[in-house]
């Protein structure tokens, strides 16, 4: 599943022409593009979707979704570590023979 996910933005910067942003997203931070809102400032929450923020959201919107996701145990199925997972269920975290969800290939050391 690949949900759009609320996060608070920590810092911003440019990175080779694109404005960029680190978000927090309840305990987890990630790195954000912002060129879809290009006057977002640090302190607001955007909802973000596969690394690009697509809108601005309101702090307790933000909030009772975070709140939500994680009740529902969401927040750790989108951005868990799949090797973890897969280490407690004894398996890889992709189908044999497929790459991750970002379309690179699994690690030799894990496909043996």
């Amino acid at each position: 599943m690949c949900l759009a996910v609320p996060g608070k933005v920590l810092d911003i910067e440019e990175r080779d022409g694109t404005r960029m942003a680190t978000v927090d997203f309840g305990g987890v931070v990630k790195d954000v593009c912002l060129e879809y809102l290009p006057d977002l400032q640090v302190g607001e929450y955007a909802i973000v979707h596969v690394g690009f923020a697509l809108q601005l959201l309101d702090e307790q919107s933000a909030k009772q979704t975070l709140d939500l996701f994680a009740n529902l145990g969401l927040l750790q199925e989108e951005f868990g570590d799949p090797w973890e997972a897969a280490a407690g269920t004894g398996g890889s975290p992709w189908p044999e023979g497929a790459g991750s969800a970002e379309g690179t290939e699994a690690p030799q050391e894990a496909k043996q």
